[in-house]
């Protein structure tokens, strides 16, 4: 199979290397700072908010509130594995060999499969609409136990909250663009192949793919970049819990 050509090293979390080296979008360092580019997101009342959540009075803490335990941990631990999970057997990301049919609807057993990239959009949506509910959940159940441990625990929260609010829907709006490059990779493997198939027939000579074998490729892709996404979704709930266990 045709492999991405070779380009800069990306740094960064893994999903967005992983998307670098699967797409043919060139990710550039960027000259701006972290803190200047965050602000680019920000707007005088974001900034107003994160304001008050640094320097106001937090709601006073709750002596009898639920006390953070084991309990939350492996519930976390749970959800996380259980999305895992969903990616992992998810029947539209599993390989051929997995795909056990009762009755095979293509006459020629070995045929190519005929997939339409709007299958795998429509579950990959499904499937971040998922990860997006766990993770909003977990964070909000864990910001509400971390503001009744102390003050400055509370004022933590506080700011979280405001974070939350104010990049939230920027961070869905990139993340939704997900679909639209993996079926770039889609269209892009699946022409490689059908040259390959055609020159081979040509030269008349036994090609060096199995018909439909990027298919397999572009799920095994798919499933990447769906763990690697949940790793960046979990990001704010494994820095709450970190919060939590100090």
């Amino acid at each position: 199979m045709p492999q991405a050509t070779h380009r800069t090293s990306v740094r960064g979390p893994t999903f967005i290397r992983l998307l670098a080296r699967l797409t043919d979008v060139d990710v550039r360092p960027s000259r701006q700072s972290l803190s200047d580019r965050l602000g680019q997101w920000l707007d005088w009342t974001h900034a107003v908010a994160l304001s008050t959540a640094l320097d106001g009075k937090p709601s006073e803490v709750d002596v009898d509130a639920q006390a953070f335990g084991s309990a939350e941990e492996r519930e976390c631990a749970l959800v996380r594995r259980a999305l895992v999970s969903a990616i992992a057997t998810d029947g539209t990301f599993a390989a051929s060999r997995q795909r056990a049919v009762a009755h095979v609807s293509t006459e020629e057993e070995g045929a190519p499969e005929a997939v339409d990239y709007s299958v795998f959009r429509q579950r990959y949506l499904a499937i971040q609409r998922s990860m997006q509910a766990a993770t909003g959940n977990l964070r909000g159940r864990l910001r509400d136990m971390l503001a009744q441990k102390s003050v400055d625990m509370a004022r933590l929260a506080d700011v979280d909250a405001v974070m939350e609010r104010v990049l939230s829907p920027r961070e869905q709006a990139l993340l939704a663009r997900v679909p639209a490059l993996l079926g770039d990779r889609f269209e892009r493997l699946r022409q490689a192949e059908q040259k390959a198939l055609a020159e081979a027939q040509v030269s008349e000579v036994v090609p060096a793919t199995t018909p439909g074998a990027w298919l397999d490729v572009f799920r095994q892709d798919v499933q990447s970049v769906l763990l690697a996404e949940l790793d960046v979704r979990f990001h704010p709930v494994e820095g709450l819990l970190a919060a939590l266990r100090t």
